[in-house]
Parts: structure tokens; sequence; C-alpha cells
């Protein structure tokens, strides 16, 4: 049996959310006229406050458009240096949009509102580049599930909103940090300008991510979408899939937060350096490999069974998700505890 930790990608449909994909009545959504996916756009928004909602492939095509509704070519946005945006897309906000990036240090993807402030620039003059955008990312994937602490984001939403700086959440997982922190969905959404969210992850749904934001931006959203090739036509049996995640799939998270705390305290238990328990927030265990090289050490985990990511030189990332037990995490962090300890 393989016990496979690379990701909460990884998941599968579950024979419920199979049923009511079979079942869903379907339409053109590039006409816009699928009912489902119309439905998931509407009940989307409106978990986060927003006006409008855009049912997109991926949660990097969700990215791409929602930064770009806030940044003009030309134009940068501000993240951390380990941001999703800036490290896994593939450069696709430069390459595609005409943006620049400047990145800000960070401890495991924390933002800070002092460090927001030393780089904002929105007037930066004829010879440098001009701040449009802050994104952050919550939970924080290469911080290890790291949850954003509301007051901060609240704080830097109000340095951004007083200096006419749109302000971007990269919520792949924030379903994560919702569970996590009881902070409601509602008051995360408040506080941003334009949100995505993933469906494809902790949830459990095969494809998806929504963009949320004000009717407005979704209407041009829905534009850019197209013109990239991202437009499709009865994806009401995917938007089936992101429906039944949002009514069974949310607080379930809990017991992949609990089995990456047991995962966490298996590995601790025989290589206590190699874990911070602390650091275990959500579904994201970050595992030091100390003086040894990660994918060697991910390799000898495959062969006993284990399937983990090396994702730096002496760093692997296990991820909890619906397709493993704690039971399997217990096991799978006795096998890692063994090899580092």
């Amino acid at each position: 049996m393989t016990i496979d930790l690379r990701s909460d990608t990884l998941t599968v449909p579950t024979p419920g959310m199979r049923e009511a994909m079979m079942a869903a009545p379907v339409g053109d959504d590039v006409y816009a006229e699928d009912p489902t996916v119309n439905e998931l756009e509407r009940r989307t928004a409106e978990l986060f406050g927003h006006e409008a909602g855009l049912f997109c492939a991926t949660g990097s095509l969700a990215n791409l458009l929602g930064v770009r509704m806030l940044v003009e070519p030309g134009q940068e946005v501000l993240c951390d240096v380990s941001a999703h945006i800036a490290r896994a897309e593939m450069g696709a906000h430069a390459a595609v949009h005409g943006l620049t990036m400047r990145t800000m240090p960070s401890v495991r993807g924390r933002l800070e509102l002092d460090r927001v402030a030393e780089l904002l620039s929105p007037s930066a003059g004829p010879h440098l580049v001009s701040t449009a955008a802050v994104a952050v990312e919550n939970t924080h994937n290469f911080g290890g599930g790291t949850v954003q602490p509301l007051e901060q984001l609240a704080a830097v939403g109000e340095l951004c909103h007083a200096n006419g700086v749109g302000y971007h959440l990269d919520g792949a997982r924030l379903w994560n940090a919702h569970v996590a922190s009881g902070v409601s969905l509602a008051s995360y959404g408040a506080l941003f300008d334009t949100i995505s969210v993933c469906f494809s992850k902790g949830l459990g749904a095969p494809v998806g991510s929504v963009l949320v934001t004000s009717a407005a931006n979704v209407a041009r959203a829905r534009v850019q979408r197209k013109r990239l090739g991202g437009g499709w036509r009865q994806a009401g049996m995917l938007a089936a899939a992101a429906l039944y995640a949002l009514d069974h799939h949310i607080d379930r998270l809990a017991e992949d937060h609990t089995a990456a705390r047991v995962l966490a305290e298996a590995i601790s238990g025989q290589a206590p350096a190699a874990v911070d328990l602390a650091a275990v927030e959500t579904n994201i265990v970050v595992v030091g490999t100390g003086e040894r090289a990660a994918g060697p050490v991910a390799a000898a985990a495959a062969e006993q069974g284990v399937r983990v990511s090396a994702l730096g030189p002496h760093m692997i990332r296990a991820v909890t998700h619906l397709g493993v037990t704690a039971e399997e995490c217990a096991q799978a962090g006795k096998v890692l505890g063994s090899l580092l300890a």
C-alpha cells in the first residue's frame, strides 16, 4: 500500500460527489448559460460577501485574472518571496500580462505590515515602477500551511486602500484557514478586492477554482479568460463537484489538520529536529532533512510506500487530505522519522 502525501491535489471525487456530477444540469458556460456553473459562482461570491464569481479551471488562472484586474502592464504587485504567484505559476503574470513583481522576505510566508509599508510605492514617478496591488497567500503553501493572522491582513488592507492600491488574496487553501482559525469566510472576504479559492485541493473536487470580486471585474475577467483559452462549455459537471464540496467537505478539513498533527508527532518522536510542531497549523507538514539532501530521503521513503515532495535542498513537504487517514499518517510518520533519526 502507498501512502501518498505529496499534495492535497491528489484527492479523487468521492462516490457522492460523482453522483452529483452525473446529475448536474448543464449548459454552455461561454454564453453564461450553464445553470450549475452559475449557481457555484453565485454561492461562492455570497460566502465572501462579493458581487460575483468566475469559475476557472485552475487556481493559477484565477490568480492570473485576479491580479490582472488590479494591476496594469508595467505596474507591480508586491508579495512575499515564497508566494505561489511568484514561485509556482511559471512567471505567467509577467509573461502573459506584463506585470512585474517585487518580493519581500517573510517568516513562513507570514504577512507583516511593516515590510509592506517599506516597499509600497503607489506613485513612483517616471523612472520607477509603481505599486498597484499587494497579494497575500492564506494558508501559505511553502510556508507550511501558515494561517495569516486576521489583524495583519486587516492592517495591510487598510494601508492598501488608503493608498489606492489593490489587495488580492490567493486563497487556494483559505478553507483550511477558515476551519483552523474560526474566522468566517465573510470576514476574510471583506478585506480584499479579489480572491481566488480552490476546490481541487482539500475540498476534493477534481478541477476548479473560483475568482470572486466585483461584478465589473468579473465581466472583464470573463473576457480575459476567453482570450487566454480558458472558456469552457458544459462545465456544470465540474461545478457540481465544487458545489458538493461546499456542502460536504469544508468541516471535514479539521480531520486533515488532525492527521497532519499525528504525522508531525510521529516524525518528531524519532527525529525531534526534523519538525517544528508549533508550525503545524493546518494540513501541511514541513520536514527538515538536516545535512542530508531531501531528494534521496524522499526516494527512500517512496521505497517504503510513503510518497512526499522534496521542495528544497533540505526540505520535504507532506500534505494530508481526504485520501489518507490519521492511522496511515502515523505509519508514514514512523517511516520518515526512522529515515531521519
